[in-house]
This record gives C-alpha cells, structure tokens and sequence, in this order.
C-alpha cells in the first residue's frame, strides 16, 4: 500500500512548482530521484503538487519511505532514466462544457489538434459536443457521424428494449418518421430532460416502427424539426445545461452520462471513435 502510494505521487510531478517546471519536467524528475536516493526525503516531499501535499503529510511521506527503502531507491532509479521525453499537457473546461487540450512544445503552450476539430469523436465528451454543434447548425449531415452503424442501417432489435424504457436512440426515432409512421411519445430522447413529465411510451415502439428503414439526414431532419420538434429541444438544453460539471463514465468501449431528472446519454466506441447510442 505504501509503496503503491509513494508511486501515485510521482503523477504530481509535473504540476510542481514554478523554478522546477521552468527547468522541464526531465529536471524534475531527475531532482526527485536523486533526493531519494539520497535519502534527502524532505527535499523530495517539496517536489510534489499541492495537491499531493494535501492527501499525504510530510511526516506520512517521511514514514513511507523510512518503511520501503527499496521501493523508494527502486522507484528512483526507474523515473531517473525515462524512456522518452515527457509530454507536459493541460486541460481547460470551456463554459459549454467543451474541453481544449494544450501541450507545452518549445517553451511556449500550444492548442492541441481537438482545438479545430468542431466535430470530433476522439472522446465521450468531444463527441457530445461536437453532436449538440451539429444540432445547433441543423447539420443532419454531421449528425450522421454520431449516430451507431446498426443504426444507421435499420438493424435495431425491435425486441431489445422494455416498453417503459426511457430514452431512444439517435436513429429510431427518426426512422420512424421516415417510413410515414407516427412518433411514440418516448422518442427521440424525450424522457432525459425531465423525468417528472416523462411521456409515455418507449424506444421499443419506434425500433418497431422503424424495421428495416436506412436512416439518412433527410429523416433525421423530418423527425426533429417535426412532430418532435419541442421534445428534442427542450432534452438538447437539458443535456447542454449538465455538460459542463457532468461527469462521463467509461467502461471499455461503452460510456454514459447522467443528465436532468434520470435522463442518461449513452455512447459506444465503434471503429475507434464515440458515437452516441441513446439520450
């Protein structure tokens, strides 16, 4: 336990402090290996973040590596020697939600490649936002990146969900629309932004609907700017107002995040990006 806390530590290293982090983080790194192979051990302590200072005292520091000495020297000859370069990144939440990543290069900060990717799909999150830009500009050709390949092509088990399910997936809905059917009231998402005013009804009505029918942006755009025109909005706004402190759980390739009163976006990884599966 104290050996596996004394390495989680080292994750602090490039957030410590400034004169450290004007000379690199490979200058840290060496610092702290050397100050324990020293058994200089406060010396050590001063490298760690503020962070880490706060969920583990000096004396509780001191105390680790007093008991593990060969796991300490063990743990400094190993950072001592990196097998490459380290990348120093930051991450910054914009107001919507949307996170920018940045990378330190040449002494100076520079955006990442996400930064001018408005529609990316490299995580959960970029792909949320990236789908409720697409919405906003009423870009159904865009949307189709996020939507699932079983769903795009009418492959949804009609049998796969419980009548009182709440939420639908991106493509039921509007495949429905598209084969002249009408819209149960529980598509398109419409249970998420308040759960209090769930309608009734289920995804399973639409999947039912839908058949075999091959979703295209034409469908998309009859079934949203249609008759569920005001449920996609108002559960568009109620996951807009959630993103920027909600937090997105990933399980392999699967993820969810909780939205409104039990409303819950769910996305799955297909062919290396995140498309959105349910809402």
């Amino acid at each position: 336990m104290k050996r596996t806390a004394l390495f989680l530590f080292l994750l602090a290293l490039p957030a410590c402090g400034s004169s450290y982090a004007q000379q690199g983080p490979s200058d840290t790194l060496r610092a702290y290996a050397q100050a324990l192979q020293e058994g200089r051990v406060d010396a050590a302590y001063r490298l760690l973040s503020d962070e880490a200072k706060r969920s583990m005292s000096l004396e509780a520091f001191r105390r680790a590596v007093r008991d593990n000495p060969d796991d300490a020297l063990e743990i400094a000859r190993a950072i001592a020697r990196p097998a490459a370069d380290p990348v120093v990144t930051a991450t910054v939440t914009l107001p919507n939600g949307e996170e920018l990543l940045l990378v330190f290069e040449g002494g100076r900060w520079r955006l990442d490649a996400a930064a001018v990717d408005l529609y990316g799909q490299a995580t959960p999150r970029q792909a949320l936002v990236g789908f409720l830009r697409a919405f906003e500009r009423r870009r159904y050709d865009v949307i189709m990146r996020y939507v699932p390949d079983a769903e795009k092509e009418g492959l949804v088990d009609p049998a796969g969900s419980s009548p009182g399910e709440a939420g639908a997936s991106v493509g039921e809905a509007s495949a429905a629309v598209g084969e002249g059917e009408a819209l149960p009231a529980g598509a398109a998402g419409g249970a998420g932004a308040d759960a209090s005013q769930k309608p009734g009804g289920g995804p399973g009505t639409a999947r039912a609907a839908a058949g075999a029918a091959q979703l295209t942006p034409e469908k998309l755009k009859a079934a949203w700017e249609g008759p569920q025109r005001e449920q996609i909005n108002r559960v568009v706004q109620a996951i807009k107002a959630a993103l920027p402190t909600a937090t997105i759980e990933e399980t392999g390739d699967s993820a969810s995040m909780a939205y409104g009163a039990g409303g819950t976006v769910a996305f799955i990884r297909e062919h290396g990006v995140w498309k959105i599966k349910d809402f």
